[in-house]
């Protein structure tokens, strides 16, 4: 009992449960309410044959009669009220539920590991955390309702058993009849819910591409072709639609087929029982009641094929809860730390192949290090794993001889900050998302941030200014670079890591953020991924990378000596002037020569 205890505990923490699950008591509501809906639908029949033999036997109203017929509209009322109840309170248990689902996959997403929840598409995402959390967060309430609607049916049989024997052995021997075929009709709807909820993904997924081209797409006069592609997927959830729908009406007109069958040898044999005495009118009433409410267990194939989807559902939906995330530890930081950064023996792997290998490279405090290499060298996957978005298969990075595993997630992401090529941008106005982050920022530092950033003009130049909703905000993709940048540099702790956060800067933009990045921003180490060999010239050193392996560490002025290293740039041969040479001495200041 213990061991199974554990496991299930377990599998809770892994679904991400930590308490955000609603628990069971809106469930129970609505299972409560449904049987209480269930026994005075049973009790009518009863109290109505009752009510009906006592007014043809007496004549009138008065005593008896009068009382079972007060019964009767009794469990009437409080068959409306219940049913009323139930289904206020199976509207608040989907909601709820639903909330859960959503709340858990989300967290567990941003949580995650980065590289691996890459393999969930956007649109994917989208998908589960609408559709198929809302299919999943009203399965507790079909369950309840299902469960419940047993009620009826069984204790129909009993009452039934209760009023003639008879009659109840005849509807009895027809009911293993309408449970194959609920059977048949959850084992087949199980293998097309999962298809179905997987091409709906798909087609999330191609549209959201689409919609994100829309621009490359109308210029390339691609339209006809990009729809074609997005709506592929809809051929196979059609088919898979109406397969679900042919299973669902297969169910519904056997059990049409069985119900009234079942329905008319109980009224016939009800009727022989009357003809011979066996039965009064109002029993006759009762039974043929009870036979119905018995062989309406065939009308339980709706609630079953929402369990079914619900529980699919669940499962996609906690997928997203279920990705690993990163452990933190419980070190700190040494104090005015100067920011070293060293990685040993690092690998990683993916997909069974090796994307990085760097073993003894160090970073001194305070240093600026360029990451250059041909695209797909490794060289995002190594700014990933110097700040820890990500854990390398083997080996150690450490911050000031603090291995990054080891730090709490506080201090971790206090001490290392990241500017992206594409930053995400938060909701709120442009002061709220550039002081968004792990430390508390003052209006002042947003500013110096902004002007850090080469943000501040065009900043003021909106309607508000610093108060204008970034929604509002009529922004380039150079813009929002640089507000992704002014965001970095105003959360900057020891190490700054640049993943190719000023692509979209034009030269003389991209020098004077270097500038104000030595001079105006908080003094660490700086881990910048460069394209632009100005970029490499003004670092303190160079990380080549070739093939996922470190091939040199140097300065860019030693490197460039060599024509494989020109060649990362797109340079000539061995007659190519450095970076800072001829022309381009012109174009930059004197500390950007090699």
């Amino acid at each position: 009992m213990t061991t199974g205890f554990r496991a299930r505990r377990a599998d809770r923490a892994r679904d991400g449960a930590d308490g955000a699950e609603p628990g069971r008591a809106p469930e129970v509501l609505v299972l409560l309410c449904s049987v209480g809906a269930a026994v005075a639908t049973v009790a009518q029949p009863f109290a109505l044959g009752r009510t009906l033999d006592l007014l043809l036997r007496d004549g009138g109203t008065g005593g008896a009669a009068g009382r079972w017929l007060a019964l009767s509209a009794a469990l009437l009322v409080g068959e409306l009220l219940l049913d009323s109840l139930t289904s206020l309170f199976t509207g608040r248990c989907n909601a709820v539920w639903t909330a859960s689902l959503r709340s858990r996959a989300f967290d567990g997403l941003l949580r995650a590991v980065p590289d691996r929840a890459r393999p969930f598409t956007p649109g994917d995402v989208g998908t589960r955390l609408t559709l198929n959390a809302a299919d999943a967060g009203g399965a507790p309430a079909a369950r309840a309702a299902l469960a419940a609607s047993m009620v009826t049916p069984v204790g129909a049989l009993a009452a039934l058993a209760v009023v003639d024997v008879w009659v109840a052995a005849c509807v009895l021997a027809g009911l293993p009849a309408l449970a194959l075929v609920l059977r048949t009709f959850a084992r087949d709807t199980g293998a097309s819910v999962a298809a179905y909820q997987d091409a709906q993904s798909q087609i999330a997924s191609r549209l959201l591409e689409a919609l994100e081209g829309a621009a490359t797409i109308a210029a390339a006069g691609t339209g006809a072709r990009e729809r074609a592609r997005v709506l592929e997927p809809l051929t196979p959830l059609a088919a898979l639609g109406r397969h679900m729908w042919a299973l669902h009406g297969r169910a519904l007109g056997r059990s049409g087929v069985l119900v009234p069958l079942l329905i008319l040898v109980a009224t016939a044999v009800g009727g022989l029982r009357l003809a011979s005495g066996a039965l009064s009118v109002g029993e006759l009433l009762a039974v043929c009641r009870y036979a119905q409410l018995t062989a309406g267990v065939g009308g339980a194939a709706s609630l079953l094929g929402a369990v079914v989807r619900g529980r699919e559902a669940r499962n996609r939906t906690l997928a997203l809860a279920r990705v690993p995330a990163l452990v933190h530890g419980t070190r700190r930081l040494p104090p005015a730390g100067p920011g070293e950064l060293e990685l040993r023996g690092v690998r990683v792997v993916r997909d069974g192949r090796q994307v990085l290998r760097v073993d003894g490279v160090r970073v001194p405090g305070g240093a600026t290090a360029a990451v250059v290499g041909r695209s797909g060298a490794g060289k995002s996957v190594l700014a990933a794993v110097a700040g820890r978005l990500t854990d390398p298969d083997e080996g150690q990075v450490l911050l000031d001889g603090v291995p990054l595993d080891r730090l709490t997630r506080k201090a971790l992401r206090t001490e290392v900050a990241y500017a992206f090529e594409r930053p995400a941008p938060a909701e709120g106005t442009i002061a709220e998302v550039v002081a968004a982050g792990p430390r508390r920022v003052s209006p002042e530092q947003v500013g110096e941030a902004c002007r850090a950033a080469g943000a501040d003009g065009f900043v003021r130049r909106l309607p508000s200014g610093y108060d204008t909703p970034l929604s509002a905000a009529p922004l380039s993709g150079g813009e929002y670079q640089r507000l992704g940048l002014a965001r970095a540099f105003a959360h900057a702790g020891r190490l700054l890591i640049m993943d190719d956060a000023t692509s979209s800067l034009d030269t003389a933009t991209e020098h004077e953020v270097d500038r104000a990045l030595r001079h105006s921003v908080r003094p660490g180490t700086r881990l910048v991924v460069a394209h632009r060999p100005s970029v490499a010239a003004r670092a303190d050193l160079v990380i080549w990378l070739e093939d996922g392996g470190v091939r040199a560490v140097a300065p860019h002025r030693e490197l460039w000596e060599t024509a494989d290293y020109r060649a990362v740039f797109g340079a000539g041969g061995a007659g190519a002037a450095a970076p800072g040479a001829s022309t381009a001495r012109r174009a930059e200041p004197e500390e950007a020569r090699p």
